[in-house]
């Protein structure tokens, strides 16, 4: 026998949940064909030794959409194990279009997701009107690794329903039931699903809120109706569930998700579960409530997050808590460094402390309401408040926060602030766990993380470039939940890589991936799990039109592979592109 690719003697973590063993993975054409001793010959090998073999990830929340139609290398997710990415998510997308809403949709995507809005337009290959034929530009072009694509619902309201569906007019029964037959062409074409979003923090770089975030249960029903009848597809969706309008109507707004997923014929559902400090305990409604739906017939599950959902806050990056301060304003034309050593100047630092911040949220604005709520209460908040540093710490300790350096230093909360942003000539980040961290701890994440009805997820790679950079879930899953934590207990090996593989897969339908097995595709991993570490995120400008976004890369990963082919080696990517599109269904 001679094989195209052997990994030999690592320790194999099957994607199953199966106690690791040591063993070695023989691969030809670009399947498992021999899983234990795997004794033949190999045109090229990987030495495997002290390292775990995984299966690649499938990452379910990405929002590569735009991304994935100029880029072919897939950065950050390229960089973190990841050899599926579903893109497509939280209702934002680029078809189907008419040509007239390319704009409006740069506009949408740039709001909701954080990506600016000049890369999207000089690097977007339009060439497109239809779900179909986006799934035919995106096939035409090789990648790190496989994507598949979810029908966005705003931009199919769009399509169908113009301003009246910009401005959350009510869908007629006409609207509906064009938009069912769009959405049925697209899980024909091969969309792996539909997604639909409903939270009053998502808005449009104008600062309005999204076409779909108001949508009646009729027309979610009618749409989720297209998937009656077929074997294939999953429906996502995220909603606030109205916490900061009326939090009285949690149960009202889960009856609109369940009858929405009751409508797909037995297709699973999942929506977004963060632990908010606004509503602490709603987290465990929505998991009470995805069980009763789940055990009634109608399977919701839930996607958590690797670690706290936060900001990176920088003078650089999109928010940080001068950005309001009419001194800070006034400086903001400046050059990175020189507006570091200005704002550190004293008699400009006391100008900028004694000001209050004007209003940077609402109409006309993309950034959300919230924004305007944490800036009036950054000094309380400066608890929740942690330089980043060279070596990131995702569950930090109250005391390395800068209210408690403040208090050691005998200075304001603001002034911490401010002197931790203007370091590294105004280059250094501070770290803000918005959710997932209520008592400066991650327990309740833990309890999320290990629900049988969780999925890893939001990582939203390719979105928020400019405040956060959580495509590296995978590698905080693995380093920090199996190795590192130190405040609470820590969670099995096995158990961390099911989560990022198989179950993702099985979720998904893609029955060929996510275990390391005999006929299985060979997309894999060969990790120093000893080794793995984080880098701190940097900001680059490499987006086309010179747009700016944070990459974190890692360190540990020996070798990623993807039908066969090693795309990344030594931490590197190779330029190896063997990713395709997924046509799910076919």
């Amino acid at each position: 026998m001679s094989w195209d690719l052997k990994i030999l003697g690592g320790r194999i973590v099957d994607g199953v949940g199966t106690k690791a063993f040591e063993g070695s993975v023989a691969v030809k054409d670009g399947r498992i064909v021999e899983v234990g001793r795997c004794d033949g010959a190999a045109e090229r090998t990987i030495d495997a030794e002290g390292a775990i073999v995984t299966p690649g990830f499938v990452d379910i929340h990405t929002h590569y959409d735009g991304q994935a139609t100029w880029d072919q290398d897939m950065l950050p997710s390229a960089q973190h194990g990841v050899t599926t990415a579903v893109m497509g998510n939280c209702g934002v997308g680029f078809a189907p279009v008419h040509e007239k809403d390319h704009d409006r949709l740069i506009r949408l995507m740039e709001g909701v997701e954080d990506i600016p809005g000049a890369a999207l337009a000089e690097g977007l290959q339009w060439g497109w009107r239809s779900f179909p034929e986006y799934l035919d530009a995106l096939d035409r072009k090789p990648h790190t690794m496989d994507i598949a694509a979810q029908l966005p619902h705003d931009a199919l309201r769009l399509h169908v329903m113009g301003e009246r569906g910009a401005a959350q007019e009510p869908a007629t029964p006409d609207d509906i039931a064009a938009m069912r037959d769009l959405c049925r062409e697209s899980l024909e074409a091969g969309a792996i699903g539909f997604s639909t979003g409903r939270t009053d923090n998502h808005r449009t770089a104008e600062g309005r809120w999204t076409p779909s975030s108001e949508s009646s249960i009729a027309e979610l029903q009618g749409i989720a109706s297209a998937f009656d009848g077929l074997g294939h597809g999953v429906i996502q969706a995220v909603s606030d569930f109205d916490m900061l309008r009326d939090p009285t109507r949690f149960d009202a707004e889960f009856d609109v998700l369940e009858a929405m997923a009751a409508a797909a014929g037995g297709r699973p559902m999942s929506i977004s579960l963060l632990e908010r400090d606004q509503a602490p305990n709603q987290w465990r409604s929505i998991l009470n409530r995805a069980e009763a739906a789940t055990a009634s017939g109608v399977p919701i599950k839930v996607q958590v997050a690797a670690r706290p959902i936060g900001l990176l806050l920088g003078l650089d990056a999109t928010f940080h808590p001068f950005m309001g301060f009419p001194t800070y304003k006034a400086l903001a034309h400046l050059p990175l460094s020189e507006r570091a050593r200005a704002l550190a100047e004293p008699e400009t630092k006391a100008r900028l402390l004694s000001e209050k911040s004007d209003r940077i949220a609402g109409d006309g604005s993309a950034i959300p309401p919230l924004a305007d709520l944490l800036l009036a209460q950054i000094e309380v908040l400066s608890r929740r408040l942690f330089p980043l540093g060279a070596v990131p710490d995702y569950e930090p300790v109250p005391a390395s926060s800068l209210h408690a350096r403040a208090a050691a230093l005998g200075i304001s909360p603001l002034t911490a602030i401010l002197d931790a942003l203007v370091q590294d000539e105004g280059r250094a980040l501070i770290y803000f766990p918005l959710f997932n961290y209520q008592g400066a701890s991650l327990e309740h994440l833990r309890e999320m993380i290990e629900h049988p009805l969780a999925l890893a997820g939001l990582g939203d790679g390719g979105a928020h470039v400019g405040t956060t950079c959580d495509a590296s879930f995978p590698t905080t899953m693995l380093a920090h939940w199996t190795r590192d934590r130190s405040r609470g207990p820590r969670l099995s090996l096995e158990n961390v890589v099911s989560m990022l593989s198989g179950h993702n897969a099985d979720f998904l339908g893609l029955s060929d991936r996510g275990r390391i097995a005999v006929g299985r595709k060979a997309d894999l991993n060969v990790i120093d799990l000893t080794e793995l570490s984080l880098d701190a995120p940097r900001l680059l400008r490499d987006l086309p039109a010179g747009g700016k976004r944070f990459l974190q890369s890692a360190r540990g990963y020996r070798a990623t592979v993807v039908s066969g082919a090693v795309t990344l080696r030594d931490d590197q990517l190779t330029g190896d592109r063997p990713g395709r599109l997924i046509r799910a269904g076919h």
